[in-house]
Formats: C-alpha cells, sequence, structure tokens
C-alpha cells in the first residue's frame, strides 16, 4: 500500500473510532476528514484528531498497550512495538489488531523493546534500552543478529548510560543505508542536556557503526523518538514528566548533516566546542487543541500523555501525516492514545 494511501485510510480510522465498541474508552471526537479543519497546536503543526480506543485493551490474550514505537510495514499494516516484549499488527484503517508476535532476547528472556524499524527485506529492527542493543528480528520474532554498540554507550558498569536512560528512537533514512538511535537522557561525564544519537552504516549488507551526534534537550526533557525525514533531516520527540503537573512534549525538526562526529570524544560537556545537531521548534504539544480529551491524572492540557512513538504516515496538500502513540505504562492513571498531526517543514 502506497503511504498516500494509507494516509487516507489512517484518518478515516480516527474519524471512526469513537465508534469502535472494544472494552476501554474511545474519545475521538474531532473531524479527521482529509480535508476538514485543521486544529492548530503551532504555525507548522496541526491536530487531525486523537483516538484512546485501543486503551486497556487485550488482543488474543495478551495486553494491548505499554506501545513505544510505531513503523509502517511493507503491506501498508502499522507495527506498534510494546515494551512488553510484544509487537503488534494494526489494520491501518482501523487501528484495530489483527497479529501480535512475541519478542525475546537470544536467550528467551524479555526485552525493553523501545524503538521499531520494518528493513527493506521485512526483518525489523529492535531497539532495547537494557544493554542496549539492537538486534534483528524475523518477522515471526526470532533473533537473527545484533549490531555492534560503542562502550560508552552501554548500561553502568559496563558503560556510562544511566539505567533506563538508553536507546529509545530508532529509525532508518530513506535509502535504507543509515541506521540512527538516539540515546534518551545524557551519559555520565556529559552536559545535562546533551543526548548522544548513534548512527550506523550498511556495507554490504550488514551494519557497522558510523558517525555519532550530540543534540541538546530541552531542561528536564529526553528524547522518546527520532524519524528520518527524506532530505537528512529529523523529526525529533522530546518529552519530560513532572509529578502533580504532567507531561511536557515538544516536536522539533533537527538537522544533522552538519553536526561534528562525536564518537572519539569521551566528554560532552558545556566547554566542548563541538557542532551539535541544530534543531528548531514546531510545536509544544501542550498547545494544541484538547478537542474534548480527558486526562487520568493532573495535566497541563488534558489531550497530553506520555507519548512514545511516532511515525510518518504519508503527506497530504504538502503536509507529512505524522502519527503518534503513547505509553500507557499498564497504568490506570496513564492512556494508550494515538494522534494524528499534519506537519508543514
Amino acid at each position: 500500500m502506497r503511504l498516500r494511501t494509507l494516509l487516507a485510510t489512517t484518518t478515516a480510522a480516527l474519524a471512526a473510532a469513537g465508534c469502535l465498541t472494544a472494552a476501554g474508552p474511545a474519545n475521538a471526537r474531532p473531524d479527521t476528514r482529509p480535508n476538514g479543519p485543521h486544529h492548530a497546536c503551532s504555525p507548522a503543526v496541526s491536530l487531525d484528531g486523537f483516538s484512546d480506543a485501543l486503551d486497556k485493551t487485550t488482543y488474543d490474550g495478551t495486553y494491548v498497550g505499554n506501545f513505544s514505537a510505531l513503523a509502517v510495514d511493507r503491506d501498508g499494516s502499522l507495527a506498534a512495538l510494546s515494551d512488553r516484549s510484544a509487537l503488534f499488527r494494526l489494520d491501518a484503517g482501523s487501528l484495530q489488531p489483527e497479529g501480535v508476535v512475541p519478542l525475546a532476547d537470544e536467550n528467551g528472556g524479555a526485552l525493553d523493546s523501545e524503538g521499531l524499524v520494518v528493513d527493506r527485506d521485512g526483518t525489523r529492527l529492535i531497539g532495547s534500552e537494557t544493554e542496549p542493543a539492537v538486534r534483528r528480528h524475523a518477522a515471526d520474532g526470532r533473533v537473527l543478529g545484533r549490531l555492534p554498540v560503542p562502550d560508552a554507550l552501554k548500561a553502568a558498569p559496563a558503560g556510562r548510560a544511566r539505567t533506563n536512560g538508553t536507546f529509545e528512537g530508532l529509525t532508518l533514512f530513506p535509502g535504507g543505508r543509515t541506521l540512527l538511535a538516539s540515546m534518551e537522557y545524557a551519559l555520565t561525564g556529559d552536559a545535562a542536556d546533551t543526548v548522544r544519537f548513534q548512527t550506523w552504516q550498511r556495507d554490504r549488507g550488514e551494519f557497522r557503526l558510523g558517525p555519532q551526534y550530540a543534540y541538546r534537550v530541552d531542561a528536564g526533557l529526553g528524547v522518546p523518538e527520532v524519524t528520518a525525514l527524506p532530505d537528512g533531516r529529523l523529526l525529533v520527540l522530546e518529552r519530560g514528566f513532572t509529578a502533580g503537573v504532567g507531561n511536557t512534549v515538544r516536536l522539533y525538526l533537527a538537522d544533522p548533516r552538519r553536526a561534528a562526529d562525536t564518537g572519539g570524544i569521551e566528554r560532552l560537556d558545556g566547554a566542548t566546542g563541538v557542532r551539535r545537531v541544530e534543531k528548531t521548534l514546531l510545536a509544544d504539544l501542550g498547545d494544541c487543541p484538547s478537542l474534548g480529551a480527558t486526562a487520568k491524572q493532573p495535566q497541563p492540557n488534558p489531550l497530553l500523555d506520555n507519548i512514545e512513538g511516532m511515525v510518518i504516515t504519508g503527506r497530504h496538500h504538502g503536509r507529512l501525516k505524522v502519527l503518534l502513540v503513547s505509553d500507557d505504562n499498564q497504568n490506570e492513571n496513564q492512556t494508550t492514545r494515538f494522534y494524528a498531526l499534519r506537519v508543514r517543514l
């Protein structure tokens, strides 16, 4: 299915989600027709709609939620990665689950799976933040291999990454030659506002370590997801949470093309004069209209939740169609919510 076809079916699904009767709430109220009204979050970003239809549901005995990443599969369906060792196939028209594959590491152990890429041959590249690691999985979940990871990026005590702060985002640039993973938080010894983006270059079918880049995050935020654009730039999600206040989620356009390779730099502190990835704010999602959304815990905007996954599903009138999803952590105070955005670059 071409991306423009997926775009139409995805927006139609969000429009219909309020009618779904699967167990759990379905609070999709806005008009999400492809030519319907735009609900501006900023001059560059508008919100077409949202859906809570999958919140607190199950499929084939597996909890539907804990979503940390999204990808468009080769057949046009959506792949939705749970950080509880499961990969779902969602219908692009209804967003309803059509299949689920269990995941495990080489020894059959659980994965804290956070990043997802569907490669051109149909294999799945899945990032785990435990080690961290990027593994190649067959469509049936079997582990096929593992990519090299620099020692410094490994979780302490093997490296300088903090537990639960390693690989979160994973994206493959168009053309399939460059893979990029984003660390969520800074390494010990680096400036607190600096995270590293690691790349791999495909060489004769194998991914080998490539350049590494420094990216400056807003104070108190981390990077849960990155998505590559055809021109070599990135969409970057930044996210944070403050108890009693709620989530902050911002969408940035980032450009690593003139950034310096920081792979050989041990400490990226404030005095390190390296060219970092340039970034431009596209929208603070707290500024989007709530469109009738409700929150189960305090939020600056009831639309917000723990947003972690992002995928580009097509274009419409020169704007990117971007689908986001939140990770409910299987927590009664959080919601599995899909968001349909239009982004003008």
